[in-house]
């Protein structure tokens, strides 16, 4: 459904990604994080619903064409900790906002896993973003704090995840909360990648579904 493009970061450098366009024109975007596999064909696929649901969606690569088979996880790790995700944030995932504003078309963000924790840092971060949704995943504190979030904000989170913990959930929304941010945070009681169902092991499509639909509401609602 989508196609493989080049967009121009804010430092000039050229990134890639893959964009679903809407069947409207002018439609809103939304740009969409991998997980710490890469650009696997999973999020190509959850950008094409994206564009199935109305939003023009553009998922950058963050590995610049690495792609991490589902069972290495040390690859996995390796490649998410060689990440700078201060440039990742600020020039690639801001680059992707900034192409899909360029007609003047609102525009949000949304992750999973590593992407989750972009997502934070980027609605902190990227001032041409209106909304945001992070699935199970947040940055560590001197790369994001709760009071910095400049965007209405969804979090989607799993009961058992030994990465994004509950305890780390529960200190966010605390201090969103305290500073007293627009945000919702949802917890469902299934594994963390929960809604990546090529992952047979941890998928748990009632929990995927009503997250997904939470999200693109959460979407429609504030980019129109």
């Amino acid at each position: 459904m989508g196609t493989s493009i080049s967009f121009k970061r804010p430092d000039g450098k050229e990134a890639k990604g893959y964009l679903a366009n809407a069947q409207a024109g002018n439609a809103p975007g939304v740009v969409v994080i991998q997980e710490w596999w890469g650009l696997q064909e999973q999020i190509k696929g959850l950008a094409d619903r994206l564009a199935l649901a109305g939003f023009d969606a553009l998922a950058p690569d963050l590995y610049n064409g690495v792609v991490v088979p589902y069972h290495d996880t040390d690859a996995a790790g390796k490649e998410m900790n060689s990440l700078d995700f201060m440039d990742a944030t600020t020039q690639t995932v801001r680059g992707a906002a900034q192409y899909l504003s360029r007609n003047g078309a609102k525009v949000g963000l949304t992750g999973f896993c590593l992407g989750g924790a972009v997502t934070i840092i980027g609605s902190c971060k990227i001032p041409e973003l209106k909304a945001a949704v992070a699935f199970y995943g947040i940055p560590p504190e001197q790369a994001a704090k709760p009071a910095d979030v400049q965007v209405p904000l969804q979090g989607h989170f799993a009961n058992r995840d030994d990465w994004c913990t509950p305890a780390v959930v529960d200190a966010f929304e605390n201090g969103l909360k305290a500073a007293g941010k627009s945000a919702e945070f949802f917890r469902y009681d299934a594994d963390h990648a929960f809604v990546n169902e090529q992952r047979v092991s941890v998928h748990d499509r009632e929990a995927a579904e009503l997250a997904w639909g939470r999200a693109t509401a959460f979407f429609k609602k504030h980019l129109g």
